[in-house]
């Protein structure tokens, strides 16, 4: 993969237990190898412009990111075998803004099969945790495979911090699918991102910016408001804990 591909994708999110909410929006991704990637004119890596990838919003703590050597740190941390491609799926930055609630560092074997997936969740709080998955027998991440870590950081003020998450991925050349079960007890989430993988082009990045042209403004602004939907209807709020002190669980 020498390029950036644009994923013009759609996430879902279904509230489980006592108070029901759903909802499904539209959004735009970028899967890139960061450190080979070479995108349209419109996309820069550490520079500004249009849309782009930088590194130090990933990679560590929100603003203090350092890309793809902090994978490299975290996986000879937890004694994994250096990866032979690193990739990132993220939302880029729009006008020098960006916002990833989750976002997922895929780290390819020289089979290129996925090994290990890292998945960088942030909340509004300005706080980041990040859950390395991989199969018990470290073997090739298959579609059909469920991923499981337990969730120790505090995400929705309307969701318990107890519980565990299921996650699975299917990463194929034409598209791309992501589901996240969060369960606790009775309550829970389930999430999904899917849609078409391509070639990002300047054009794809004009048209996002016109058919969404506050980027990741707009997706905070849609959390608030499901966040307003929930309190309206009854959901208990819980008060920011503080967040683990260590940045990486598995």
């Amino acid at each position: 993969m020498t390029g950036v591909d644009h994923i013009q994708g759609t996430t879902f999110h279904g509230r489980k237990g006592d108070v029901q909410n759903r909802f499904r929006y539209s959004i735009d991704y970028v899967l890139l190898t960061p450190e080979t990637a070479k995108g349209p004119a419109l996309f820069s890596r550490n520079r500004a412009n249009l849309a782009g990838v930088h590194d130090v919003d990933h990679g560590g703590a929100p603003g203090k990111g350092a890309g793809v050597s902090w994978v490299r740190q975290v996986l000879a941390a937890n004694k994994l075998p250096e990866p032979a491609r690193i990739d990132l799926l993220a939302q880029p930055r729009l006008l020098g803004h960006v916002f990833n609630p989750v976002s997922f560092w895929l780290c390819h074997d020289a089979q290129d099969a996925l090994r290990v997936v890292i998945a960088e969740v942030s909340n509004t709080f300005g706080d980041r945790h990040s859950y390395l998955v991989h199969r018990d027998d470290f073997g090739p991440i298959r579609p059909e495979d469920h991923l499981g870590a337990r969730k120790i950081f505090h995400v929705s003020p309307f969701q318990p911090i107890a519980g565990g998450y299921q996650f699975r991925f299917d990463i194929r050349a034409d598209r791309i699918g992501v589901w996240i079960n969060f369960a606790a007890g009775d309550d829970g989430v389930i999430a999904t991102l899917t849609g078409p993988r391509r070639a990002l082009t300047n054009r794809a990045i004009l048209w996002a910016c016109l058919r969404r042209p506050f980027g990741s403004r707009r997706v905070l602004t849609l959390i608030f408001w499901q966040a307003l939907k929930l309190r309206l209807k009854g959901a208990v709020y819980r008060p920011r804990p503080e967040p683990p002190s260590s940045t990486v669980s598995r």
